[in-house]
């Protein structure tokens, strides 16, 4: 009778370490911040936009298979913006490819579009929520943050007026 109570509890006690399906998926989240400044920016931005500043937090969601390779990923979008003119529109919002100094390709799309986001007293924020990222980029977004940097682009400055290099946190 002892023999039989130690097995049961013996498999209580495996089964309750276990996951039901060990090949079921497992999602994480990473965070990536920046701090966004027009002196960043490649040039450095000297108009009136030369006043604005912000921060972006991004959240990257990532499927990882058993293997920890990740299979699907997708990414939430939250910016700040403030010292920008009242009525400032932002046009477009988007990570790029590019160490400190060096312009590159858009790789992360936020999808912000003109007249979506206007800074009515020069300051403002918005989200973006579940936007796709290729699994590739994400596992390069995680391993090699600081290869890519954020930016906001507005109408008086449409080639970028604020830029921050991202952070993993």
């Amino acid at each position: 009778m002892r023999l039989a109570s130690a097995i049961t509890l013996l498999v209580c006690v495996v089964s309750t370490g276990c996951d039901d399906n060990p090949n079921s998926p497992d999602t994480d989240e990473v965070t990536l911040t920046a701090q966004l400044s027009p002196a960043n920016e490649v040039p450095p931005v000297t108009n009136a936009d030369a006043s604005g500043s912000g921060n972006v937090t991004v959240t990257l969601k990532v499927t990882r298979n058993s293997a920890g390779t990740i299979t699907a990923a997708t990414a939430d979008f939250a910016v700040s913006l403030t010292g920008f003119l009242p009525a400032t529109s932002v046009i477009m919002a988007h990570i790029h490819s590019g160490a400190v100094g060096v312009n590159g390709d858009v790789v992360v799309d936020t999808g912000v579009t003109a007249g979506q986001v206007v800074l009515a007293n020069g300051a403002g924020s918005f989200t973006r929520n579940g936007v796709s990222v290729t699994p590739d980029l994400a596992q390069n977004l995680i391993t090699n943050t600081a290869g890519f940097y954020f930016n906001v682009h507005t109408v008086l400055t449409p080639s970028g007026a604020v830029r921050g290099q991202l952070v993993r946190q």
